[in-house]
């Protein structure tokens, strides 16, 4: 089974590299982050026609998430558990069947930016983290296949960027951040793609601005973390960077990892 994240960054604009991609990379549950738009809204039409179930969690112009699979969820959940109050549209819970009377949990989530960090967007991403490793821990508990895929809009490493020194002040590698994030991996998380290489280079985002993408000045903050049960399956992981020199291409590619449920 293939499974893939990817901040498609308005999939209204990017219908065509989507349903290229789809076509080309045939993954059987994707992730998608910041769709921006409306449920009703979403492109599912396009979608469906090449044989793919829909599940949304929009909102009018910006944030977003999506899961698309090849097979129906037995559950969709929406909204991170913890506020009431938050009404961003950030995640999204699918729970599908597998062999061995398991279930495969799947979370699309697209957390906070968080910058600029001296207004209330930094705390807002700092508490929303927090939310997502108290999810975390309920999630492990049922010790089911589950994987949390999305954005993470954190940097977790010098070596994840082409430069730390231009990201020092920045949201997403703030050593608050970073420590966030390695709370959330010392619950028993594996992050797919540093458990199958430690090499230099390895993004999944460049800006569009300055030639980042000209320039390989990328950023990996789009990630696959995995349960123990999950990493158990795992056969290899990859990241498709190839969509990124497509026209009008989003600013991230897809990150995407292989299972073998059947071992």
């Amino acid at each position: 089974m293939k499974i893939a994240t990817w901040n498609i960054n308005g999939v209204k604009a990017r219908i065509d590299n989507l349903t290229q991609w789809l076509k080309d990379s045939d993954p059987d549950i994707v992730c998608l982050q910041e769709i921006k738009t409306i449920d009703e809204a979403f492109p599912r039409l396009e979608i469906e026609a090449m044989g793919y179930h829909v599940e949304t969690h929009g909102q009018k112009g910006f944030n977003g998430v999506a899961i698309l699979s090849k097979a129906t969820p037995d559950e969709v959940s929406r909204g991170l558990p913890g506020d009431a109050l938050d009404e961003q549209a950030r995640f999204i819970e699918t729970v599908f069947s597998i062999p061995g009377n398991r279930a495969l949990r799947v979370c699309c989530l697209y957390l906070p930016n968080g910058n600029p960090v001296d207004t209330e967007k930094y705390p807002y991403k700092l508490a929303w983290m927090e939310r997502l490793r108290q999810f975390a821990v309920s999630r492990l508990a049922y010790e089911d296949v589950f994987i949390l895929a999305g954005d993470y809009n954190v940097i977790p490493e010098p070596h994840d960027c082409f430069d730390p020194k231009v990201w020092e002040s920045d949201a997403l590698f703030l050593p608050q951040t970073r420590e966030a994030f390695r709370r959330l991996e010392n619950l028993g998380l594996t992050d797919a793609v540093r458990t199958s290489s430690d090499a230099v280079q390895l993004y999944s985002f460049w800006d569009y601005q300055a030639g980042a993408w000209q320039k390989n000045n990328g950023i990996r903050i789009d990630h696959l973390m995995l349960s123990p049960e999950a990493a158990d399956h795992m056969t290899s992981v990859a990241i498709e960077k190839h969509v990124r020199a497509w026209e009008k291409p989003s600013d991230h590619v897809p990150v995407v990892a292989y299972f073998d449920f059947a071992a």
